[in-house]
């Protein structure tokens, strides 16, 4: 459903309420204004995206696939806050399938904006891993340095220093593979 529409049923919904109170019915007018504000709140947070984020944390990733594929315009279903979010969902699940097709999504994440500071970080954090993989390892470097930046809460460090330890051990694997001496 667009988000338009739920606004305007939303409205719709606290003026019947408004109404029911002028007429003295309270109880009833108490009951639709809770029955407007759900309608209300579903404009600012879209239902399928919590499903969406509740399925992820339980792990369960085609039902929180299921749930995304039910947006299918994200610029008319979902504020402008939620675009970045919608495609940061999105590259995590692509990640699971092939981590090379979801650079894209959070790069675009990334360039819509989000609010948080370490779901920015996520987003690089992932992004540094993909240059990783490339083998691009100054891409890697600066992604990491920017998801350290942005982890003000320090709820990813542990996973950004098992990343350095990795980029550590892949510039011992060139070195081997170079023909230069290892050195410990």
């Amino acid at each position: 459903m667009r988000n338009i529409v739920r606004l305007i049923i939303a409205c719709v919904i606290l003026g019947a309420a408004v109404t029911l109170a002028a007429f003295g019915f309270w109880w009833w007018a108490v009951l639709v204004f809770l029955i407007g504000g759900i309608v209300l709140l579903t404009f600012f947070f879209n239902e399928n995206m919590l499903l969406a984020q509740y399925f992820m944390r339980k792990e369960n990733m085609p039902k929180a696939e299921g749930f995304l594929a039910r947006i299918t315009d994200y610029e008319k279903q979902l504020i402008r806050n939620q675009h970045g979010y919608y495609n940061l969902l999105l590259g995590l699940i692509e990640s699971n399938k092939s981590p090379l097709k979801s650079e894209k999504f959070f790069k675009k994440s990334l360039s819509l904006g989000m609010s948080m500071s370490h779901n920015i970080a996520l987003a690089k954090l992932s992004l540094a891993g993909i240059s990783m993989s490339k083998r691009n390892k100054r891409e890697a470097e600066m992604y990491l340095k920017e998801a350290q930046k942005a982890d003000k809460n320090k709820l990813l460090a542990e996973q950004i220093k098992m990343m350095k330890g990795q980029m550590a051990q892949m510039d011992k694997q060139q070195v081997v593979r170079g023909g230069f001496r290892q050195q410990f």
